[in-house]
């Protein structure tokens, strides 16, 4: 899947989906947000040791056929911003020349959701994304007794379409080109840290300015693209009114599971659909894009409008070789070891609370296949052999121009001294990683000792507690015993591990225990493991230093706060670097090189084409008769298994209908409920996922086999119409006639 994946905030510790795939950004929830579970006392199982994905080289770049070696002209990806349209390109491409007005309608009909991307699809405020985007939300608009994840959702009139609280969509309405205002202000400081502190002072001025101007139901977003080099102002409107209209079934929704997750062919039907609402009423929309019941061919264009969360094909060599061999083992870990201690908690777990349970592993087991995706490209000798002839040809460049070569020429040395610093801090990096007080791979109990050892005096002294103390604590969410004694093991193991079982600060905590000893004495004695005796602990001072929970924190604090320390002044110098190397492409390339995805909105190209895999080729498309050959080849009761509607579909529904198909977009985490366009700006279909070639796409950009998967406007009409006996939504979405009621709709085509 291709949801938006990222860890809450942390030193180097930020996803893309996972997720998960589907792709970080203040718009996205942690991959295993909690809902809130209940208290429990049984431990779970937790690893004995904690596995260790070891660096590997990649093969030596002489072994990689010259022609692969050789950079290509978009291995830096076709992630165009609205801000620079490459419409020449597109032009020279596909004979098709599109005005202002086809963007302007192609940006307003897309919106961007949490985590993920939608469209209006009628002009009464109909969205369409991804069931793997909308499924957190659809549970929490259940009745008592319903399981909309067994038996699906639709409101078959206007009124029965439900509230979704805490929703939201944004439409972007307005960009505007900051660059000038921010370069002036800064110009002429040399010390990077005063310079980045101006630069955000000076950013921060214009946002304010820019959204008082714009007025409520606004927000502004100043996206940063070529690392800097540019900065626009991104003028959203919040839509907050969303009302959940159609889910189908789980077993439907994520057909397949998590084997086929990543993979093509493909047979899903990853769709849902919401409506916006204003002042109560269905909201009235200009810019839509109507489906394309005729569909697509092999060969025809197609265009993604989305919201590509992060890549790093833009990065240097040197910053890839850390994730290498760093960053993407240690974070491919603490994914791995988290998801085992969830999974065995999901028997354990009452019925009504196994929903939000699923989904959470569902994130995890997505994220897992992101990131083995992620280590797997990086010690692939191809991806390193183009990405390094890229390098060259870049500071080749720069050196043909006496002015450039004074001002970038040491750039991409210095970044590789940043990274051999860094890679000196590895061991710390995996011991500290996702340690912080948001992120929900931690256990409560410890996270929240992190929130209150950081104000000196609190205590015992409930006195001179800060609200913004009490406002942190709220925000983490119980989690059941068991889980938070798992999550402490592996953390404990992770840190005798890293630093020694002899080393100071790890006897002081484990004293004659072991790591699960140790990790349950602190669940079971610290007025920290629940939220509500916290609470009370702290109102009343009455937690003191010797809560376990505390004296793990203190122990620590010494070695994390250093590791933090040299991990910021790093990370300024880098930032620096990067904002430099960034103006130095610019300079070089313009903006015929896409910037980096940054999940703010932008379009890719491709064509619809299938791809030679596993000794055979995969066809464009796939129809519902590979749904039912797959369920009565792998049966019940597996990720194949269908729901109780689709044992017995009704005549009149076309199996031969295209269901998924693939193209050639360039697209990531983020982009999942992109809408996929026709030149005619009409709705072929919905993206959802890429397959397992497409997983180097963090780093570059490769067409011969990499691919973007979506669902068939055609696949989505048929399942409407015949399944789910929605013919309402068949009429919207097709001639954009609205009617309140199934009756209604019955009666309009009956005409």
């Amino acid at each position: 899947m291709y949801e938006r994946i990222q860890f809450a905030p942390g030193f180097l510790a930020l996803f893309l989906l996972l997720f998960a795939g589907c792709a970080g950004s203040n718009a996205t929830k942690d991959p295993v947000a909690s809902e809130g579970e209940p208290a429990s006392v049984t431990p779970a199982e937790v690893p004995e040791t904690v596995p260790v994905h070891e660096p590997l080289r990649p093969a030596p770049v002489q072994r990689v056929d010259p022609a692969m070696a050789r950079a290509g002209r978009f291995d830096q990806g076709k992630m165009w911003t609205f801000d620079h349209p490459p419409v020449d390109y597109f032009a020279e491409t596909y004979g098709f020349t599109p005005d202002e007005e086809w963007f302007r309608h192609a940006r307003l009909g897309t919106l961007r959701i949490p985590g993920c991307t939608a469209s209006f699809v009628s002009p009464t405020g109909l969205v369409l994304t991804n069931h793997h985007c909308a499924r957190s939300h659809a549970v929490s608009v259940a009745l008592e007794g319903e399981s909309i994840l067994d038996d699906g959702f639709y409101a078959r009139s206007l009124d029965e379409e439900r509230l979704v609280d805490g929703m939201w969509a944004d439409q972007l309405v307005g960009i505007g080109d900051i660059t000038p205002a921010v370069e002036a202000a800064i110009a002429g400081i040399r010390n990077d840290a005063e310079r980045e502190q101006m630069r955000q002072e000076v950013i921060k001025e214009v946002q304010e300015g820019i959204e008082t101007e714009a007025g409520p139901g606004h927000h502004v977003e100043i996206v940063s693209i070529y690392n800097g080099a540019l900065l626009s102002a991104y003028v959203f409107r919040r839509y907050t009114d969303l009302r959940l209209v159609l889910i189908p079934e789980l077993k439907i929704g994520f057909f397949g599971g998590d084997p086929d997750n990543f993979t093509y062919p493909r047979y899903t039907l990853d769709i849902a659909l919401l409506r916006v609402y204003e002042n109560d009423k269905p909201l009235e929309v200009s810019y839509y894009f109507p489906m394309n019941s005729k569909g697509v061919k092999e060969g025809d264009p197609v265009f993604v409008i989305g919201n590509p969360g992060s890549t790093f094909r833009l990065s240097t060599v040197a910053e890839l070789t850390f994730r290498r061999d760093v960053q993407e083992p240690a974070l491919l870990d603490l994914i791995e070891i988290r998801l085992a201690a969830l999974e065995a908690l999901l028997d354990e777990t009452p019925a009504e609370e196994q929903d939000a349970l699923i989904n959470r592993i569902f994130s995890l087991q997505n994220a897992r296949k992101l990131y083995t995706g992620r280590v797997k490209a990086l010690n692939d000798p191809v991806v390193t052999a183009r990405r390094m002839d890229a390098e060259e040809q870049f500071m080749t460049a720069i050196g043909q121009t006496p002015a450039l070569s004074e001002q970038y020429g040491d750039l991409i040395e210095r970044m590789r001294e940043v990274q051999e610093e860094k890679r000196a801090y590895g061991d710390a990096f995996r011991a500290f990683l996702a340690l912080n007080p948001a992120s929900s791979l931690g256990a409560a109990a410890l996270r929240r000792a992190l929130v209150v050892h950081e104000y000196a005096g609190l205590v015992d002294a409930a006195q001179d507690i800060p609200d913004d103390v009490y406002e942190q604590l709220v925000l983490i969410e119980d989690q059941p015993a068991a889980l938070q004694a798992a999550y402490l093991a592996v953390r404990f193991q992770t840190w005798s591990d890293r630093f020694g079982q002899d080393s100071t600060f790890v006897v002081d905590i484990f004293g004659e225990r072991s790591p699960e000893e140790a990790a349950r004495h602190v669940v079971e004695h610290s007025m920290l493991t629940e939220g509500a005796a916290a609470m009370e602990a702290l109102q009343t001072g009455s937690i003191t230093e010797t809560d376990p929970a505390i004296q793990v924190v203190g122990a620590i604090a010494g070695k994390l706060t250093a590791y933090r320390s040299a991990m910021a002044a790093l990370a300024v110098e880098e930032q620096a670097l990067a904002q430099q190397i960034g103006r130095a492409r610019y300079a070089v390339y313009g903006v015929d090189v896409p910037p980096d995805a940054t999940f703010s909105l932008r379009i890719a190209d491709g064509v619809v084409q299938g791809y030679p895999y596993n000794g055979t080729v995969a066809p464009p498309y796939t129809t519902y008769y590979g749904l039912y050959d797959h369920y009565y080849s792998y049966g019940a009761d597996t990720p194949w298994d269908v729901p109780a509607r689709w044992l017995t579909p009704p005549g009149s529904f076309e199996m031969r209908t295209p269901l998924n198909f693939v193209s050639t977009n360039d697209t990531i985490g983020g982009n999942s409920g992109s809408p996929v366009i026709d030149p005619d700006l009409r709705l072929a279909g919905l993206l959802f996922d890429g397959n397992i070639e497409s997983l180097s796409g963090d780093f570059i950009y490769l067409t011969d086999r990499a691919r973007s998967i979506s669902v068939d406007a055609r696949g989505i009409l048929e399942a409407l119409d015949d399944m789910y006996d929605a013919d309402r939504l068949v009429l919207e979405t097709t001639s954009g006639r609205f009617a309140e009621s199934e009756e209604e709709a019955d009666a309009i085509l009956s005409e």
